[in-house]
């Protein structure tokens, strides 16, 4: 069994990712992360297998939308990063 989870994360000031290669600008960006369950054990767990950036910002103009498939991990660290200012 699958699932997906859409959501918007957003950045207080502009940022980079590996998988994107240039600097995003501070906004909201659209998030779509695919998780599998864990079959064997005795309660639910979800592992996270693809996490999806959405480009431009959300309510940004110009430039063609972009997926870029990026690591989950290094995202985190980039909003908490972020968060802590």
């Amino acid at each position: 069994m699958d699932r997906s989870t859409e959501s918007e994360i957003t950045f207080r000031r502009p940022f980079t990712l590996r998988a994107v290669g240039t600097a995003l600008p501070a906004g909201t960006y659209r998030l779509i992360v695919d998780e599998e369950m864990l079959q064997g054990l005795s309660f639910p767990a979800w592992r996270r297998v693809a996490t999806m950036l959405f480009t431009p910002a959300l309510g940004q103009e110009g430039g063609p939308q972009q997926i870029f498939t990026v690591d989950g991990d290094e995202l985190d660290a980039a909003l908490q990063a972020d968060q802590a200012g």
